[in-house]
């Protein structure tokens, strides 16, 4: 972390160390992207010593969350004192709704980034995680998302958890490499995947990685700009010719 902008993420989880110290009591961030959770994770396991933390973004596979510094006493019941609450959304099967529209809608009431988490959409059904306070303004102020109307409620559970789709990649790779796997999941050449990763192109679990040799593990994420994102979900061994027979998730 070298950037003017990481020393200030830096300094502001160390803020939060510092009034949990001082009041005894949890303290809670804005919603983070996934770098920033990955930066906040590595940070944390340093420097809140006998402090506990955890990140949490309303289900086990949340990419948004908010990070929590506590005492140990609240281990217990941590996860309830998060200050956000899904949010969800009906409307007509035929309406097509994408992530898109529904976080445009809720820019357009001047909400910042930071209070909105992971937007899961599905036919006929969406839910969001949003801070409490953008959970009240987006029921008082949203009846519509584009020209769609929707009915709005904060009292259901998250039950879209597997709504994610993907799109099966299935292939052999001489080694698992970042070039090799990088060239299997975008289909290129394996100078051109290096040439990707070389120009910082390509994240592994949400960093940067500027190494064509870098090794891959099973579930590492990749984000290969312009390209999409994909999971290594699979390794099943070698073939007979040596190579590694992998299966890649992308997502849609």
């Amino acid at each position: 972390m070298n950037e003017p902008s990481d020393k200030l993420f830096t300094a502001r989880l160390g803020d939060m160390v510092a009034l949990c110290e001082r009041d005894g009591a949890a303290v809670f961030s804005s919603f983070f992207d996934e770098r920033q959770c990955v930066e906040a994770e590595e940070w944390c396991s340093r420097n809140t010593g006998a402090l506990r933390y955890r990140l949490w973004g309303g289900y086990e596979e949340a990419r948004r969350r908010m990070l929590a510094i506590y005492p140990d006493y609240c281990e217990d019941y941590i996860l309830e004192e998060f200050p956000f609450v899904c949010l969800t959304f009906y409307y007509r099967e035929e309406d097509r709704l994408s992530h898109r529209d529904f976080l445009g809608s809720f820019m357009g009431l001047q909400l910042k980034r930071e209070v909105i988490g992971d937007i899961v959409v599905t036919d006929g059904a969406a839910q969001a995680f949003v801070t409490e306070v953008a959970a009240r303004h987006i029921i008082g102020s949203l009846s519509k998302i584009g020209r769609v109307g929707v009915k709005i409620t904060d009292d259901k559970p998250f039950i879209l958890e597997n709504a994610q789709k993907f799109h099966e990649i299935s292939g052999t790779v001489a080694s698992l490499r970042l070039d090799c796997v990088v060239g299997l999941a975008a289909k290129l050449s394996r100078e051109k995947a290096a040439s990707l990763i070389r120009t910082d192109r390509v994240e592994v679990n949400h960093l940067s990685v500027s190494s064509v040799s870098h090794e891959l593990r099973g579930g590492d994420i990749l984000s290969i700009r312009g390209y999409g994102r994909f999971v290594l979900s699979e390794i099943n061994g070698h073939t007979k010719k040596d190579r590694i027979h992998i299966n890649l998730k992308k997502y849609i």
